[in-house]
Formats: structure tokens, sequence, C-alpha cells
């Protein structure tokens, strides 16, 4: 498997992860506060400091599609790059204390989270072809 296939398959599963992740979240969020509409619940993903976490996640899926994007091709370096972001999120190797606890605490809650979770290790783990 070439690593800009390797990479897609990875953000693909992170697409997952990250809306599995999102629902979670709002089951959690609807059930302490009531119903919220999808443009009030996408308004707190934006500004809230307590969604502040998921945005890792869909920040790096934009940084991907965009390298994959681009006009005139993408560096095996940008694929690498990415690859290396991607492993660190997962890993949770990022210094957020915050990030890394409530991404625990939701895998640990979230049984189709965990799966996906562990979907995406396994990809990352693969070596190069």
């Amino acid at each position: 498997m070439q690593r800009s296939d390797q990479l897609r398959n990875a953000r693909n599963a992170l697409l997952r992860l990250h809306k599995n992740l999102l629902d979670h979240e709002r089951r959690i969020y609807e059930g302490i506060n009531g119903p919220a509409s999808s443009g009030q619940f996408l308004n707190l993903l934006l500004e809230s400091p307590e969604f502040a976490w998921l945005r890792k996640f869909s920040t790096l899926i934009v940084d991907i599609d965009e390298m994959f994007a681009q006009k005139d091709g993408f560096s095996e370096e940008a694929v690498e790059a990415h690859i290396v972001s991607l492993r660190r999120l997962v890993l949770m190797e990022d210094e957020d204390e915050t990030f890394r606890a409530k991404y625990q605490a939701a895998l640990q809650q979230d049984l189709d989270a965990a799966a996906q979770h562990g979907e995406l290790r396994e990809l990352l783990s693969e070596p190069p072809a």
C-alpha cells in the first residue's frame, strides 16, 4: 500500500471516528441541557471551549483534504507529515491534558468510538509499502 493510500484510508477512518465522537458529545450535551438544533450544536462545536478538543480532529481532516485537493499534487513529505500528525492525535501524544482526558473518557464510554479508534490505530501501524 502506498503511503498516500494509507493516509486516505486513515483519513476516512478518522472522519468516522470524529462523527462518532460528535454524536457521543451531543448525546451528553443534550442529556444535560435539552435538545439543540443542528445549527445550535454547530455553533457550540465552533465556539465553546467545552468542545475545543474535537476541533483537533476536524482541523486535521480539513488539512488532509486540502493537501489531496491541491491542483499541482502533493509531496511525499506532506503525506508523511500528515501521517505523523494522525498518529500523534490517535496515540494522544498531544500535550493538551484536557484533550487527552476528554478523548480517553469518550473512548471508555462509547464502544463504537473505541472500535473506530482501534481501527485507525491499526491503519496507522501498517508499515510503508
